[in-house]
């Protein structure tokens, strides 16, 4: 996103909009314009047509070449990921595993989702949970727009013209047996350690015969305190999977 600054009057109404606080004042011309700070912005379009805010239209937004280009999908929730032609940071099979069965019993989904507005994440950070995780053999979730960028995934290694990018947030989808979770939840925080940004966590797991979620227990013996909800399918989706 650019700001025209022969055009911006200097008004200041665009700084609230942004979601990474990277517009600012400076000078020019004997006196004040906004300018957008070209490493920090996400391209998340919160400033320019999402809101319509500039009184004058000064805010405007360049064609994006490869890789800045990958900004707004992972920014902008109104803009569909190019590899998935889907919406949003993750994928649906999480949140449709009764009709996916992505999710089968003795198995954790885990959903880590990097950055917030005010902080955003880099593909560094990106990469550096992902080579964590993948040291363990977690199978990654296959149509995660992430996906599409990891060169190796027994490495977790991400495509390294693409690091330097930042974006307002990513999620970073795999599964893994239950008794092997522990181990992994593990993993993640010594590696929350290693970047610049915060996360939450997600934790699927099928709800057992008598009532239990078997996960909870371990990822409280790692350490994590969670906050456990549930998700009742109530007949309307289309199972397409066959209970093992």
């Amino acid at each position: 996103m650019l700001i025209d600054k022969e055009t911006c009057i200097g008004c200041e109404d665009c700084h609230p909009y942004c979601t990474v606080g990277a517009i600012s004042s400076v000078e020019w011309e004997s006196g004040n314009v906004s300018e957008i700070d070209q490493a920090e912005c996400v391209e998340c379009g919160a400033c320019f047509k999402r809101s319509g805010v500039c009184p004058v239209d000064a805010i405007y937004m360049p064609k994006l070449e490869w890789p800045r280009s990958l900004r707004e999908p992972f920014s902008n929730p109104d803009v569909k990921h190019p590899s998935t032609t889907g919406q949003g940071r993750g994928t649906e099979e999480m949140k449709t595993n009764e009709v996916t069965g992505r999710y089968t019993y003795g198995m954790a989904g885990v959903a880590i989702e990097m950055g917030r507005p005010g902080v955003g994440t880099s593909f560094h950070d990106i990469q550096t949970v992902c080579m964590g995780l993948a040291k363990l053999g977690v199978e990654f979730e296959p149509n995660n727009p992430l996906m599409e960028l990891m060169v190796d995934k027994t490495t977790g290694k991400i495509n390294p013209e693409v690091l330097n990018e930042k974006v307002l947030s990513a999620i970073i989808e795999f599964k893994i047996s239950s008794d092997r979770l522990k181990e992994a939840l593990i993993a993640v925080r010594e590696v929350s350690t290693q970047i610049d940004t915060v996360f939450s966590l997600d934790l699927i797991s099928r709800v057992d015969s008598d009532g239990t979620m078997p996960n909870l227990a371990i990822a409280e013996e790692a350490g994590f305190t969670p906050r456990p909800n549930t998700k009742t399918n109530v007949g309307l989706g289309r199972p397409l999977f066959k209970e093992a």
